[in-house]
């Protein structure tokens, strides 16, 4: 098991606390196993614990968040289904996510509030805080050293080297100019502060790069 798995692993028991479900056991196999799957090279467990220590950060930071073991659950299952020739990846994600949630006893309302943050992500455009604190987590790569940023980067084109390179280019730099389109690419004031000026320096030499 590789040290993000142990540390994923970790947090999950951290989540579930004494719970003594079998299928919790299942559940945490499972979310684990689709990390490994072999088309996988950014989306991994390694992602996961970036997201979920960015979380902590900010939440310790002081950002404000109404449920965060909720935030948590969603961090853990926010790319459980990961296809990059799918479209409906966090919609399944989610689906996910609410059986987890059930299996802790969740009630309902709660488990909702969980499917709702996982399918946040798929527009990165929060509507409350607790949508602002897992999106800016799961974008914080953006910000990210330049040579980390290198090997996010690298890990993406990865996974989609069944994309022909001239469709790679025009699709990646269309995603990159909508995020310098926007005013703020961190919603939190933690994230906004430390990431903001490095995310957007990264995205502009990504785009020069794409030609």
């Amino acid at each position: 098991m590789s040290a993000p798995e142990v540390e994923l692993r970790a947090a999950w028991r951290q989540l579930v606390g004494n719970a003594n479900e079998p299928r919790l056991d299942q559940l945490l196999d499972q979310l684990l196993a689709s990390h490994r799957e072999e088309h996988r090279h950014y989306h991994t467990a390694t992602h996961v614990m970036w997201v979920l220590r960015h979380i902590a950060h900010m939440l310790a930071a002081g950002e404000q968040a109404t449920d965060a073991a909720a935030i948590r659950l969603a961090a853990l299952y926010h790319d459980a289904v990961y296809d990059p020739s799918a479209t409906d990846n966090e919609a399944r994600s989610a689906q996910l996510a609410g059986e987890a949630g059930a299996a802790l006893g969740w009630p309902a309302a709660r488990r909702q509030v969980v499917q709702r943050l996982v399918e946040a992500t798929a527009a990165h455009q929060p509507r409350d805080r607790d949508e602002a604190v897992l999106i800016d987590a799961d974008l914080a790569i953006l910000g990210a050293s330049p040579n980390d940023y290198a090997a996010y980067v690298r890990g993406v084109r990865a996974e989609y080297a069944h994309v022909p390179e001239s469709a790679w280019r025009t699709g990646r730099a269309a995603v990159l100019r909508g995020f310098l389109a926007r005013p703020h690419l961190f919603t939190t004031t933690c994230m906004r502060d430390a990431r903001e000026a490095r995310a957007r320096a990264n995205i502009a030499a990504e785009l020069a790069q794409l030609g």
